[in-house]
């Protein structure tokens, strides 16, 4: 499995953190701008996600598609497959969202991606003294650890 790209975001949809490993199409043949495709990228997991918890067969709540959801509440997506690529989803109870692109073989990645977010992103962003929560980071130890966890499992 190959791991293509990673978008952190907050809750707003503000993205605080894109890395890309193999990416065979550039962003300005597709979205045109990397802020372009970023917008594009959290306007499809937001759609994924009401869709999702508006289809629910379990839900006794009716969500209205585009409604705004709590964190946590309703059903929501991990994954979905394309032809040519996997995109998956892992939302935190505070909001944050990080979606990896892989290659479209790759199983369910839910244990790596919190394992990203509670061992890596909450010790090299989170706890980092000149971190500014709602605002885009760039830490070297913050890449340097996630490069180094996904050569170790061998995803990259």
């Amino acid at each position: 499995m190959v791991v293509h790209n990673i978008y952190v975001f907050d809750r707003e949809g503000v993205c605080l953190y894109y890395h890309e490993w193999l990416r065979p199409k550039p962003v300005r043949d597709g979205a045109g701008t990397q802020s372009d495709d970023q917008k594009m990228m959290f306007g499809l997991f937001f759609s994924l996600k009401t869709f999702a918890a508006a289809m629910d067969p379990k839900s006794k709540s009716n969500a209205q598609l585009g409604a705004p959801l709590r964190i946590g509440e309703n059903c929501s997506f991990y994954s979905f497959r394309a032809s040519n690529y996997k995109l998956h989803f892992y939302e935190t109870l505070s909001g944050l969202k990080i979606v990896l692109n892989t290659d479209e073989n790759a199983n369910d990645l839910r244990e790596l991606m919190h394992y990203i977010y509670a061992s890596i992103y909450v010790e090299y962003v989170t706890k980092n003294p000149l971190n500014e929560p709602g605002k885009p980071f760039n830490y070297d130890t913050f890449t340097s650890a996630l490069n180094k966890h996904l050569r170790l499992i061998g995803q990259l």
